[in-house]
């Protein structure tokens, strides 16, 4: 079964890469050094040092593996090369929020890169979805976990 494709920007390419290689480079060495420590005290059936450094060991080693896998499937979204008059992956949105009388504005994401509270929703989500291929003054409705939300297209940006 070949793994799905993972939409990044090149900014959250960049962010993924340098995780990894803090993991790979910096965190490793720390828990190595932090086991070993640990050992040097003697019976490690009771040792609660040895046990913390090994499941932080394990958890340091399944994001490596997991950031790799997401890294080797990943599809870098070319902003340059994104058209503007649509919504797609790389723009930021702004939209007029007909339901609550209120402007949001929001970066379309691959779900990878999503953070709700940092303005980046997944274009996996509904709302993403919805946005997917509309332009400027387009209306939609998003079914969210709130109920139905209408949404006005005001501007499709590019951000660098």
């Amino acid at each position: 079964m070949e793994a799905k494709k993972r939409l990044l920007t090149y900014a959250g390419l960049k962010a993924l890469e340098d995780e990894l290689e803090n993991l790979k480079v910096v965190k490793r060495k720390e828990v190595a050094q932090k086991i070993k420590e640990a050992r040097e005290q003697g019976d490690l059936s009771e040792n609660a040092e040895y046990d913390a450094a090994k499941d932080e060991q394990r958890d340091i080693e399944a994001r490596i593996e997991e950031l790799e896998g997401i890294l080797k499937n990943a599809e870098v979204v070319v902003e340059d090369e994104v058209d503007y008059d649509k919504i797609n992956v790389g723009c930021t949105v702004k939209v007029f929020d007909i339901t609550f009388d209120e402007e949001m504005e929001f970066k379309i994401v691959g779900s990878t890169e999503a953070n709700s509270l940092a303005g980046k929703i997944s274009n996996e989500s509904p709302v993403g979805q919805a946005l997917m291929g509309r332009k400027v003054n387009d209306v939609v409705e998003v079914e969210t976990q709130a109920g139905m939300m209408e949404y006005k297209i005001l501007a499709i940006d590019r951000t660098v």
